[in-house]
């Protein structure tokens, strides 16, 4: 039976390599809207207001938890039957998120020291974009062993956790107790309809709406409900199933989060000015200098250190047919910090300083990025040669 266009477009775009051209696509876009004479056209579409949020927020705290969902999927899946399973392989990554939040902070502080804004910019170099990081896996290192995904997946999970901890604490100016307990009363029923089999999307899909708008509504970001419902979805198949709950729901929603969701946010979030006087005025802000070598610097030494750490010490084991020199490659992936250091960043700073600070998280994440690539083309050549 022949295949419909749509579900050959939906299998195109369910291959990780697609979905990171489509999203270092729409970053190109954004950064030549910002950059161009139609800029104030770009911005006055960002800041329009639906509701309570502006499109630039919708796309970060609503289409994100789409996003967010998905990879909570994914890391329930691995945690439960696949490369995580087992607990010396699933500390691992939690270790080195740990290690890349800890040392970046740590270098930022030393760098930017006194600076104004750094009382709270500190953090900004915590968090590992998951959707941009992955997409320069899937484009530069189809030869590395799958244990490399699923280890930086896992990372970037628990560090932009981390994060959104950090924000729930510094910059949540009011925390609403009510809409907190709403959340934990829905999450908790997703999880009992889960245990007890229930498959209604009609019961699913309110609750999953609902849980949204309370953590939103709690003052916590609320992609955090996106990664909770993921991580409270059954994967494990009963006998009369051809698939479990989570297989299923990860093979309909991810086109939509590789091909719509992901794109639209960074559509809208990395529209930042990187004109010749605006990098100079960054190289000339300690906070910005701070977060760039932070992000540069500090991943790389803290994720890897801590990782070559804890294998050392035997309280984790390395993934799966990676060895040192991947887990270089994929340490220096860590660096790309976009989605949530974009977001510590607006919340930090006043607007100018801010925009100062974004810049330097792009330029950051763009070495990064091509220095990773590098490293992970090589990685993936040596692996198919072996």
């Amino acid at each position: 039976m022949r295949r419909s266009p749509i579900s050959d477009f939906a299998r195109y775009l369910r291959t990780e390599t697609v979905g990171g051209l489509i999203l270092l696509g729409a970053t190109a876009v954004a950064l030549l809207l910002a950059n161009s004479p139609v800029r104030h056209i770009y911005q006055a579409v960002r800041d329009f207001h639906i509701w309570e949020l502006s499109v630039g927020d919708w796309a970060k705290d609503g289409l994100l938890a789409l996003f967010f969902f998905v990879a909570g999927l994914e890391l329930k899946r691995e945690l439960v039957v696949g490369e995580l399973s087992r607990f010396k392989a699933a500390i691992l990554p939690v270790v080195a998120a740990l290690g890349g939040m800890i040392v970046p902070i740590g270098i930022a502080l030393a760098v930017g020291w006194g600076a104004p804004g750094m009382d709270q910019a500190w953090a900004i170099p915590a968090a590992t974009d998951i959707a941009f990081a992955l997409g320069v896996l899937s484009i530069t290192a189809s030869g590395l062993p799958s244990s490399a995904r699923v280890f930086l997946l896992s990372l970037a999970v628990v560090d932009d956790l981390g994060a959104i901890v950090i924000i729930a604490i510094l910059f949540t100016a009011k925390f609403n107790l009510i809409a907190a307990a709403t959340a934990i009363v829905l999450l908790a029923l997703y999880a009992y309809l889960q245990h007890k089999r229930i498959q209604s999307s009609w019961l699913y899909v309110p609750i999953a709406l609902g849980t949204w708008f309370a953590v939103h509504e709690s003052g916590i970001h609320a992609t955090i409900a996106g990664v909770a419902l993921g991580l409270l979805t059954r994967v494990r198949k009963d006998p009369y199933e051809r698939a479990a709950p989570a297989i299923r729901l990860e093979h309909r929603l991810q086109p939509w989060s590789a091909g719509f969701a992901v794109p639209v946010f960074a559509l809208f979030a990395a529209g930042v000015p990187v004109s010749p006087t605006a990098l100079s005025q960054m190289l000339d802000d300690r906070v910005a200098v701070a977060v760039i070598l932070g992000l540069l610097v500090g991943k790389l030494i803290g994720i890897f250190g801590a990782t070559f750490a804890a294998v050392r010490l035997k309280v984790a084991v390395l993934p799966t047919d990676l060895g040192w020199r991947d887990m270089a490659a994929v340490s220096m992936l860590g660096g790309v910090g976009f989605t949530v250091s974009l977001l510590i960043a607006d919340l930090s700073l006043d607007a100018g300083a801010a925009e100062r600070v974004k810049a330097a998280v792009l330029l950051a994440s763009a070495a990064a990025s091509l220095l990773a690539a590098a490293m992970l083309v090589r990685r993936s050549r040596a692996h198919r040669a072996s």
